[in-house]
């Protein structure tokens, strides 16, 4: 497809705070119309109506828990209506885990896995297939710098997002849909207070704004890049993390846990 890759109709999970909100006010700023999806009703239709009357756009709230493969699979078909089509998705819905690997009640690593795994890869499977038949639009999969590094659940888990992003980008090679990974690295937004993630021993200068995450990862969309870090810093991190000696990158990853906790 010829022509800017941000238009159309956006849908984005998770659209009612933090990244999430990022991506449904610059892309709304864009033109495009939006349907944001998110658990709490009553948040969603309070914030559709505030980015209406800052962008003058379409806004479509669905809400859904995406732990619950029901409602997962009440999103994949509105990604599949070809009478109201999705140009951009956003796969961005998410929640910390702060929960030990060694533990005699796994429950919040399988919520977790259905929530950041399950709705990540069925969601993902019915927007390609749709815009693939269309031979176009754009998916964003939201993963981690921490899936580059060893942090327990949560980095497992964005180590698979990273892992089908780009294994989804070679399948549809070809085929006009662009695919990136978006590794953010730490982002003030309400996600670890939720998560109940200590947060103190990171220094100031690691932290990013959830603006200017989204803004980076909407130009590398645009130059069509399958993988996003924003920020140098970031990006330097990144690559430390994957070709620095491993012993090392532990040894590091060890320290920042033992301060989160």
């Amino acid at each position: 497809m010829n022509g800017p890759l941000l238009t159309g109709r956006a849908l984005i999970t998770g659209g009612t705070s933090g990244i999430g909100l990022a991506f449904a006010q610059a892309l709304g700023a864009r033109g495009c119309d939006l349907v944001l999806v998110a658990r709490d009703k009553d948040r969603l239709e309070s914030t559709a109506e505030d980015l209406r009357r800052r962008h003058g756009v379409d806004v479509e709230v669905l809400p859904a828990d995406l732990a619950d493969r029901a409602q997962v699979d009440t999103v994949a078909d509105r990604l599949a209506d070809d009478d109201s089509p999705i140009e951009v998705f956003v796969n961005n819905a998410g929640k910390g885990v702060h929960a030990r690997l060694v533990t005699d009640d796994t429950s919040e690593h399988e919520q977790a896995i259905d929530l950041m795994i399950t709705a990540v890869l069925v969601l993902g499977a019915a927007a390609a297939r749709t815009m693939r038949e269309r031979g176009h639009g754009v998916i964003v999969n939201v993963s981690s710098v921490a899936g580059l590094i060893t942090m327990g659940g949560y980095s497992a888990i964005k180590s698979f997002v990273r892992t089908y992003s780009e294994s989804l980008s070679l399948e549809l090679a070809g085929a006009g849909v662009q695919v990136t990974a978006l590794l953010p690295g730490w982002v003030r937004t309400e996600f670890h207070q939720r998560a109940g993630i200590r947060t103190g021993s990171i220094p100031s200068s690691l932290w990013l704004d959830p603006d200017q995450v989204v803004a980076g990862c909407l130009a590398d969309v645009e130059k069509k890049r399958v993988r996003s870090v924003p920020s140098a810093r970031f990006k330097v991190l990144a690559w430390l993390a994957e070709h620095a000696p491993r012993a090392a990158v532990r040894k590091v990853t060890a320290r920042l846990v033992s301060g989160r906790r």
